[in-house]
């Protein structure tokens, strides 16, 4: 069964044609602490073409910061030759929306729709004032 699922999805990991394509056409650079693989074009162009296989769902952000700037060119340091993150810096989350995870503020149906209540300071407009 995740053989036909490897054939026929592109939006939960790689397809068969993009896992072979990356074997072949690819050099692997490194991977990251999620799972995700890293690629770089061979040879022969002057901006190599890089591209990530993702472990799990396809989702961008999903990405480490340092992972997504080798990606878009932004450096040619392989994120696993950086030195080591600061003490102040927290680790990448992916984007929650739409999980049980994601922020839901007081008022939002999620969380019982009790909306506090208006302190007074505003008052409504009525024409022919």
């Amino acid at each position: 069964m995740a053989i036909l699922k490897h054939i026929f999805t592109w939006w939960d990991g790689a397809t068969i044609g993009t896992l072979l394509f990356s074997r072949r056409n690819g050099l692997s650079v490194g991977s990251d602490a999620l799972g995700n693989a890293y690629f770089q074009s061979k040879a022969g162009k002057s901006v190599p073409r890089r591209w990530v296989i993702y472990q799990g769902a396809n989702d961008a952000s999903r990405v480490p910061p340092e992972w997504h700037g080798w990606l878009h060119n932004t450096t040619d340091l392989i994120p696993e030759t950086l030195p080591p993150p600061r003490a102040w810096e927290q680790p990448a989350v992916p984007n929650l929306t739409g999980t049980a995870a994601a922020f839901r503020p007081a008022g939002a149906l999620e969380r019982g729709g009790n909306r506090a209540a208006a302190t007074g300071d505003y008052e409504a407009w009525s024409p022919g004032q």
